[in-house]
């Protein structure tokens, strides 16, 4: 993370899930498991967050919030599936009113299975979600660069 100039913020959204892995999300925010050891910070402003964490199903309702939401933050920016259900549908993807995972409108970076997803597994998929925000923060830098080089002649 050495390049990035902050700490790194996630937001969670919640689509049609059964609640199981928001809790696991929670908890590996918690004391117990502590992810903001590794500088990550929970926010509710899309303005303000890096990654997106997503768990649950996307359904016809909520798949414009999630887009909404990714499309107010700012760049670099991480989806994160966590569970079952935000990777595939999970039980939920032969119901009538779910599209399927969050990949069915979003591009998603890191995939955390489970039903519901351990909170550790929750952590590695963070970290790993970090270090592709690293790396999306220094293609973004170099495309700036050459952008600048090119409009300047060079």
């Amino acid at each position: 993370m050495s390049t990035l100039k902050k700490s790194p913020w996630i937001i969670h959204y919640d689509g049609s899930s059964c609640n199981g892995c928001d809790i696991e999300v929670l908890a590996s925010l918690s004391p117990l498991y502590d992810a903001e050891r590794f500088g990550v910070i929970n926010t509710g402003d899309p303005r303000q967050a890096d990654i997106l964490v997503i768990t649950g199903a996307v359904n016809e309702k909520n798949s414009e919030v999630i887009k909404q939401i990714y499309e107010q933050m700012p760049n670099p920016k991480v989806v994160m599936a966590v569970g079952i259900c935000a990777c595939s549908g999970g039980i939920f993807k032969d119901c009538y009113n779910i599209l399927g995972g969050v990949n069915k409108i979003l591009p998603v970076d890191v995939y955390v299975m489970g039903c519901a997803a351990r909170p550790e597994a929750i952590i590695d998929g963070i970290i790993k979600a970090v270090d592709i925000l690293d790396k999306k923060y220094v293609e973004m830098k170099m495309a700036k660069s050459k952008k600048g080089d090119i409009e300047n002649g060079e």
